[in-house]
């Protein structure tokens, strides 16, 4: 449970081999069952000088899930479940700027949801919520993530929006050129709705979009080759783990409840009269709502 003063415990979404760092041990893989279906994977504990870490290959390893097929919901609920308190995203994405070349990281601040076919909320009919999503990320994960890179040779930017596309196909070049009329900075298939439901679950969430090419509005992007894309893949995966492991030292300290209401997500968001709520929908969610519900 993510309550506050929960020693903290991070989770990591990321590719199947972000979880190879140096330094990691007390290592195992471990089911842990989910109301909610069946996650993506095994999650795999370890511990860095002390810190616990639960890592998570968000299409399970090997890569064997599309986005549309993730199952989300229990991918958060299960980690949730296994007592992870903040959440860093680590994905590839498209650049939509001319300044984020191949190689950048965006440390994304905000979400333009454009997929249509996900579950995108634990709660439903017989228990209705609507959480706050203004600020979808956690600013005290982003400082201390930025911290991090700062110490690293990674181009990075801080701040950025985030367009989620449902996929599996690439945009066409006018749904590009759109998005960037809208001033998204990088689009990717995953981020959503990961961090809505990462807010109701009243768990920290921040995302670090690695950018491997630029999407097809680029009028170099069809000269981009498959051996070069794969590069830039293989070595914004290095960097990856690199700052997962300079960030975790970072927020081990933490001992109070998170300054940004994080934790707190559910306290006006329950709409459903005590009464009035299904109990079936309530045992499901007794880790990620437990703290409210009782």
């Amino acid at each position: 449970m993510s309550e506050p003063g929960t020693p903290p415990i991070i989770g990591v979404i990321g590719g199947s081999g972000v979880y190879d760092i140096d330094g990691l041990e007390n290592t195992r893989w471990e089911k842990v069952p989910s109301s909610f279906g069946t996650p993506s994977d095994e999650l795999f504990f370890g511990e860095l000088d002390g810190q616990k870490m639960v890592f998570l290959p968000r299409h399970g390893r090997g890569h064997r899930i599309p986005p549309s097929e993730l199952n989300y919901r229990a991918n958060i609920d299960c980690l949730k479940r296994a007592g992870v308190t903040e959440i860093i995203s680590v994905s590839a994405c498209g650049s939509l700027k001319d300044e984020l070349p191949p190689g950048t990281f965006v440390i994304c601040d905000q979400f333009i949801d454009r997929t249509f076919a996900r579950e995108k909320s634990f709660f439903g009919t017989g228990l209705v919520a609507h959480v706050a999503l203004g600020e979808p990320v956690c600013p005290r994960l982003g400082d201390a993530i930025e911290a991090a890179i700062k110490g690293l040779d990674i181009p990075y930017q801080r701040g950025g929006t985030y367009l989620a596309m449902e996929g599996p196909q690439f945009s066409t070049r006018a749904e590009s050129n759109l998005y960037r009329s809208w001033n998204c900075d990088v689009i990717g298939m995953t981020n959503m709705p990961e961090a809505k439901l990462a807010r109701e679950a009243e768990m920290c969430y921040a995302t670090v979009a690695m950018v491997t090419d630029y999407d097809c509005w680029h009028p170099d992007h069809d000269d981009v080759t498959v051996e070069a894309i794969i590069a830039v893949l293989l070595g914004n995966a290095d960097k990856g783990r690199a700052l997962v492991k300079a960030t975790a030292p970072m927020l081990s300290g933490r001992g109070e409840s998170c300054h940004a209401g994080c934790q707190t997500a559910l306290e006006m968001a329950l709409i459903t009269s005590p009464e009035a709520r299904d109990p079936e929908l309530v045992k499901k969610l007794d880790v990620v709502a437990g703290r409210v519900l009782g």
